[in-house]
Order: C-alpha cells, then sequence, then structure tokens
C-alpha cells in the first residue's frame, strides 16, 4: 500500500496538517489501516525533499499545513491511471512459514494448517461482521470503506482455499512418501555476491 501516493491525493483535495491527514485517510480507507503521526510527518518531510508538498501557513493552533505543488499532481494522476504491479518477488509470511514447516522433521503439517485455518476464519468473520454494520453503501464515505472490507473478505477467503489446498496437497505427498524432511546441505556455498551478466560484459569489455 503506498502511503504516499495516498497522502498526495488527498493533499491534492486541500491543504492538510498532519493529525488532519490520518484523519482523512482513516475516515476514506474505513480506519482498517491506521497509520501514526510520526509516519505522516515522515512521509511529508520526504513529500517537501522531492518537491512535491510544500509548507504553508500555521493556524492559530499552531498546526502546519502542507500543500501540494504541480509535481505533486502529476504523481498523483500518473498513480491513479497506473495499474498497481503485485510482484511475484513479494514475500508472504504464511507461504513462507508453511514453505519451511515442509522442510522441519517432526513438525504436524496439519496441526499448522488447523492454526491458521482457525485464525483466518475468526478474521473473517469479523470482516464480515463489521460489513454488515456499515450504514449506508449510497453514502460516499461508507462505500470506501464497503471497497476496503470487500478486498479483505476475498482475501481471506482466498487465504482458506489455498490452506484447504495445501492440505490436501500435502496429504497426497506424505501418502505417496514424496514429503520429507530437507536436510541441510553439504554443498558450500561461494562466498561474494553472485556475478551478474552486465559484471560479465564489461569485464569482456575491458579485456579488448
Amino acid at each position: 500500500m503506498s502511503i504516499r501516493q495516498s497522502l498526495l491525493a488527498i493533499l491534492d483535495q486541500g491543504p492538510c496538517y498532519g493529525y488532519q491527514l490520518r484523519s482523512e485517510f482513516e475516515r476514506r480507507t474505513g480506519a482498517t489501516w491506521p497509520l501514526n503521526v510520526g509516519q505522516i510527518y515522515n512521509t511529508l518531510d520526504r513529500l517537501e525533499r522531492d518537491g512535491l508538498v510544500v509548507k504553508t501557513d500555521s493556524d492559530p493552533e499552531g498546526h502546519v499545513y502542507y500543500a501540494i505543488t504541480e509535481a505533486g499532481r502529476r504523481e498523483v494522476s500518473t498513480w491513479l491511471a497506473s495499474p498497481v504491479i503485485r510482484s511475484a518477488a513479494t514475500r508472504d509470511e504464511l507461504a513462507i512459514k508453511l514453505a519451511i514447516a515442509v522442510t522441519l522433521p517432526g513438525v504436524d503439517l496439519a496441526q499448522v494448517i488447523q492454526v491458521q485455518r482457525r485464525a483466518t476464519l475468526r478474521t473473517l468473520q469479523d470482516l464480515t461482521k463489521a460489513k454488515n454494520a456499515s450504514a449506508d453503501p449510497a453514502d460516499t464515505q461508507d462505500l470506501a470503506g464497503l471497497l476496503v472490507l470487500d478486498s479483505l473478505i476475498f482475501a481471506a477467503e482466498a487465504e482458506i482455499r489455498w490452506l484447504d489446498h495445501s492440505e490436501t496437497r500435502l496429504a497426497r505427498a506424505i501418502s505417496s512418501g514424496v514429503a520429507g524432511a530437507l536436510p541441510l546441505s553439504t554443498d558450500i556455498p561461494k562466498r561474494g555476491r553472485p556475478v551478474r551478466e552486465d559484471d560479465d560484459l564489461r569485464a569482456g569489455e575491458g579485456s579488448r
């Protein structure tokens, strides 16, 4: 999730100070991803450094307002017009946990999956209750929160399906004798960073 672009998009509606930005972000996302004020101001400092926002006047209470620049508006437009790229290399903590567990001796994999399934089902139930308690989908603020809740509900449902699939796959592998602990490799890792293709090219050019 891009906090940077989200805050810029809010500032595109008008100047705000830090606490106000946090309140607006939570109001517009159903308070699903709470931000601390330190995170807000760190992001504002970087946005100011990059020329995307500028400090403006302070109010009588001492709140410093930030305003978006033309460069900031262009970044918001680019963000809204671009797809979110979900890299295949993105680390998923649950997938990594289960992958490591499969390679370890003495781990009750069925229990690992069951514990996670129960937790995910509780999350799904809580999200569904929150969705059912939402006020009016015709209201813009409530609609924004519902979109976020729908996304989280679909993600929880997909996680449960993946756990069911993994349980079936592991049971099949165990029954066929494929699954088993993975001992430490006896290969000695090479020291130093791997040689990249462009390093080889430069080395070749230097020898000419």
